[in-house]
């Protein structure tokens, strides 16, 4: 059995094997290079507080312990911000053994500071599904930054699926980057990929936007619509420090380019958990094919917690965990999919028109 992440065409074949099922005909461009977009079904339920079912208990027996109130959201519903929302998605798993899946959120996502994880029936973590589930999935929804309007069919998470093991450890890391160079310069390897935060730009003196407190809605199905000043502001620096405001939120960029070889995927994570003032917010699933021939830098989706904090130039944030695939994909991010986000710099949602 060869371990590795599953690409696009072994997740076709669980879609024809019913192992994914649908309750609506997929859509152009679901099926990424080694993940799946999951799409927002008809209802939204407001909940009192974030929940797992817990062994053995159906998500909605928890329901009737938390619902508050339901809404369709047929034609367009708002979810507020600061409230917990919880949807059944279009998507449902019978999974086979030795297949399991994990979930986060897409990166248009994470930039608006939704704070959006998947549930299962009988789950006890979130994002994480074990081999052998067979069941709905559930998105839980809680915007952080910006009330968001919503419909149907939108896809605010993606799932990837694992057979077996098959994480690089940092020996193969560093062989793997003297064949294919994982960054642009030398890489810090430990537990993965390291990388920094960038706040010395090569021109200029922005390094970043911090989101306004009182904004208006933003309509996920508009792309280049909004204007950056109304719901951000920029962060600049001379000095290659910041400091961060509790409970801020920031789009900063990471200053190593990165790069995906079409035979792998990776998955950002915390670098160092300990530290508990500032935490860098991982919706972060890399494609194969990202950044390959055309370098790319990642975006940092930053929050700070209790008390302020200083962040300088080159401090590490964050790490990339690599992966082997079972086999290189179909299609390639950036080359053979549409992308919005390869070759990138620092950059906002697609929501937003070019500052």
């Amino acid at each position: 059995m060869t371990h590795g992440v599953l690409p696009s065409q072994a997740l076709e074949a669980m879609l024809d094997r019913g192992e994914i099922a649908v309750t609506a005909p997929l859509v152009d461009g679901q099926v990424q290079p080694a993940s799946l977009d999951l799409r927002l079904g008809t209802v939204a339920y407001r909940v009192r507080a974030s929940f797992l079912a817990g062994a053995g208990t159906p998500v909605a027996d928890r329901l009737a312990d938390f619902e508050m109130h339901r809404m369709s959201l047929d034609g367009g519903a708002v979810l507020e911000k600061g409230c917990v929302y919880l949807v059944p998605l279009m998507e449902s798993l019978a999974l086979p053994a030795g297949i399991t899946a994990v979930a986060n959120a897409k990166s248009s996502t994470g930039r608006l500071d939704l704070l959006t994880r998947v549930i299962t029936d009988g789950g006890t973590e979130f994002d994480r599904i074990p081999e052998g589930y067979a069941g709905p999935l559930y998105a839980e929804i809680c915007p952080r930054s910006f009330s968001v309007l919503v419909r149907p069919g939108m896809r605010l998470n993606q799932i990837r699926f694992r057979q077996g093991e098959a994480v690089l450890s940092d020996s193969a890391m560093a062989a793997l980057h003297t064949q294919t160079p994982l960054v642009d310069g030398t890489p810090l390897i430990s537990e993965g990929l390291g990388f920094s935060v960038d706040l010395k730009p090569r021109e200029g003196d922005l390094v970043g936007y911090r989101a306004k407190p009182h904004t208006g809605v933003i309509d996920l199905d508009n792309i280049g619509h909004y204007t950056p000043r109304d719901y951000w502001e920029e962060v600049r620096t001379s000095d290659g420090r910041i400091i961060l405001d509790p409970g801020a939120f920031y789009i900063l960029v990471s200053r190593e380019a990165v790069t995906i070889p079409p035979q792998y995927a990776a998955e950002m994570a915390p670098y160092l958990a300990m530290v508990g003032e500032f935490r860098v917010h991982y919706a972060g699933f890399f494609d194969p094919g990202f950044g390959h021939g055309v370098p790319a830098r990642g975006v940092l989706e930053v929050r700070c917690h209790e008390a302020p904090f200083v962040l300088e130039h080159g401090q590490v944030v964050g790490r990339l965990v690599y992966e082997g695939m079972t086999e290189v994909p179909n299609a390639l991010y950036g080359a053979d999919m549409k992308s919005n986000y390869q070759g990138q710099g620092l950059k906002l949602s697609k929501h937003f028109a070019a500052p």
